[in-house]
């Protein structure tokens, strides 16, 4: 059946992953992480830090700069009882949008205790559907959550969070804080690596999307149309435009690290054209989307039956990832946000 006209459900996306390849914690160095080099029709086992060798002057790399905060708070309410806030959304006046977790929601009017150090009071429903709870904070969220906060780790990861969660669930060129969740493909570059792009003359470029916890939101609809998918805020500068522009120009590739950024691009170009500026997107990407800006991807590994699989299926092909996968399964990759990395060249 040709790629184009299959119709693809649920179930296409889903595999067996064994429990022990969910990474718990990140390698011993960024780097010394493994890499499948997907690009080719046969998969080949690599080191993270072959990437430059597999990059060639002219191309461009482009990251997302989103820097992670330490979105998740623990307290009580006003009635005693335990409550856990994520914070989704930071908002102007000291307020945020924040997923909460507690026996009993809490009704508009009523105080939280955060980390017995200060109050937030809600103020009712907000988001997409009303699903989360706006909050006001005392002070500068951002100030109250660096000092109180808890790194969002992502649900599969069973341990609390620590010192070294703290550098590691965080790249080392993150410089623009609102997400809840990492780029997590950036999370295997260390300066000795980036050096070594700059070397073989790869020019990189940056944009921002601040992941939400929607990311980890499953499908839990069989037909992918009645998927909604999570909004996220993403900014293109005019500076990262001209430098895709011009690689394009030249002949050179597009390089998407993630696929946080890869959305954010092609969010920027669903009119065809790479558009300069700062929106929202809630851009679904499955088999049979039109790709108008990155050529090579690397990510992660994903989870059965999530978007972020899709998106990567409809990069690279659905059958040629399936294989990937399996492949990686055999070989006893590392798997999901402290796993390892996949680079994969898009589908003609």
């Amino acid at each position: 059946m040709p790629f184009q006209n299959r119709r693809f459900t649920l179930s296409d996306f889903d595999f067996e992953l064994p429990p022990e390849l969910i990474a718990q914690h990140p390698a011993a160095e960024r780097s010394a992480s493994r890499l499948l080099d997907g690009t080719g029709l046969v998969p080949i086992d690599r080191q993270f830090r072959e990437l430059p060798r597999l990059l060639r002057a002219g191309d461009l790399l482009v990251f997302n700069d989103t820097a992670v905060i330490k979105a998740r708070l623990l307290g009580v309410k006003d009635t005693g009882g335990a409550v856990e806030a994520l914070v989704e959304r930071v908002l102007p006046g000291n307020e945020v949008l924040a997923h909460l977790r507690a026996s009993k929601s809490p009704k508009a009017g009523a105080q939280l205790r955060f980390a017995d150090a200060f109050d937030a009071q809600v103020l009712g429903r907000g988001g997409p559907d009303n699903s989360l709870f706006h909050l006001r904070l005392p002070e500068d969220p951002f100030a109250l959550l660096a000092q109180h906060g808890h790194v969002p780790l992502p649900p599969y990861i069973s341990h609390a969070d620590d010192a070294a969660d703290e550098e590691r669930y965080q790249t080392v060129f993150a410089s623009r804080p609102g997400a809840v969740a990492a780029p997590t493909a950036s999370l295997h570059f260390d300066q000795a690596v980036l050096d070594a792009l700059a070397a073989v003359g790869v020019k990189t470029a940056r944009v921002t999307l601040h992941v939400g916890a929607g990311t980890f939101q499953p499908v839990r609809t069989d037909d992918l149309s009645e998927h909604k998918m999570h909004s996220e805020w993403f900014e293109v500068s005019e500076a990262t435009v001209q430098a895709i522009a011009q690689t394009q120009a030249a002949g050179g590739r597009v390089i998407g690290a993630g696929t946080t950024t890869l959305r954010a691009l092609e969010s920027a170009a669903l009119g065809g054209t790479l558009q300069a500026g700062a929106r929202e997107t809630s851009l679904f990407i499955t088999p049979g989307f039109r790709f108008n800006v990155v050529d090579v991807l690397l990510t992660n590994f994903h989870l059965p039956k999530s978007t972020l699989l899709m998106l990567v299926s409809a990069f690279a092909g659905h059958e040629h990832v399936r294989a990937l996968y399996r492949h990686a399964i055999e070989a006893r990759y590392r798997f999901f946000s402290y796993g390892d990395a996949m680079l994969l060249q898009r589908s003609a």
